[in-house]
């Protein structure tokens, strides 16, 4: 009797330490945060504060990993979530181009709609903005402008919101742009250098030469408060009121619990001094859209995303 309750008690020890580590309470090793893009921008910023505050919530290695894609799109960083796997140990800081699109351009990793957001953090102040002197200072009078000139346009990439939208508007307002060229960055030496006559950047690259520039409107859900003057898009072109954002993604099949931890620090650390001291100086929106309302945030922006595709067919 006595040789089977230790038997017994043997098996149901082994049993109990075989289940513990089947079910090893998230995070129990090192997190990556994927950001496809080089180090310094806003997304780069607060995913890195995310990562900290991670890392001292739970006492686990947190890191930051820059895979950039260049003007083609922010696929590399993507395909590393996608292939991961579901365990929420890679986590992406993606905008709307990789689960609005990614899907659709023919990358076999990313085929199917495999991301789910976490939530939704930082809106993007991109602006359409041109030289001080340029002999336009609305969107209206650019696209007047542009009909019997010849106008450079400079943006990140065709496949970004921000761009598509610029060309969408120009469809709508019945002109061309006399060319396009996608920079790795667009700044206030590029329209001092004549690059572009017209980029489609983010407010905070222009900021030290905002005297010599003119902001013709901003491609966010509402105004910029550093430029109160510039109209938002959609109030140029409703059919067009669409932003840049920017969230916390994993792969679909990540557990529930894994999600929720996630997005508790994550949300604490962009409504956190810190963090909305970054808002306010950059003209940003960084908040925390849950992954209920973010889901929504998407669906919005495929069917205006799917809109602007027919306009530019």
């Amino acid at each position: 009797m006595k040789t089977k309750t230790l038997l017994g008690t043997a098996l149901a020890f082994g049993m109990a330490t075989l289940g513990g580590a089947a079910i090893a309470e998230y995070p129990e090793k090192p997190v990556s945060f994927i950001v496809p893009w080089p180090p310094g921008d806003l997304e780069d910023v607060l995913t890195r504060m995310i990562a900290e505050d991670f890392q001292a919530e739970y006492g686990i290695s947190a890191a930051v990993v820059n895979k950039p894609g260049g003007g083609g799109g922010p696929f590399p960083g993507a395909i590393d979530v996608a292939t991961a796997p579901a365990d929420g140990y890679t986590i992406g800081s993606f905008v709307p181009a990789v689960p609005v699109i990614g899907h659709e351009i023919g990358i076999d990793e990313l085929a199917d709609e495999v991301f789910e957001p976490v939530g939704i953090f930082l809106t993007y102040p991109f602006v359409i903005a041109t030289s001080a002197d340029a002999p336009y200072s609305s969107m209206a009078e650019l696209a007047e402008h542009a009909k019997s000139n010849d106008v450079a346009l400079g943006h990140f990439g065709a496949v970004l919101t921000p761009t598509k939208v610029t060309m969408a508007y120009a469809v709508n307002a019945g002109f061309e742009w006399g060319s396009d060229a996608a920079f790795d960055a667009l700044d206030c030496n590029t329209l001092a250098s004549g690059d572009a006559d017209v980029i489609n950047t983010t407010l905070q690259l222009i900021l030290p030469c905002l005297d010599k520039v003119k902001v013709l409107t901003s491609i966010t859900g509402e105004r910029i408060p550093l430029v109160p003057d510039a109209p938002a898009i959609g109030e140029l072109d409703a059919s067009l009121d669409i932003a840049l954002w920017n969230g916390l993604f994993v792969h679909k099949d990540t557990p529930a619990d894994v999600r929720e931890k996630i997005a508790a620090v994550a949300a604490k650390t962009v409504m956190s001094d810190r963090a909305q001291a970054v808002a306010k100086e950059t003209g940003a929106q960084v908040y925390w859209s849950d992954a209920a309302a973010s889901a929504e945030i998407i669906a919005k922006d495929k069917a205006t995303t799917a809109h602007i595709g027919k306009l530019l067919e």
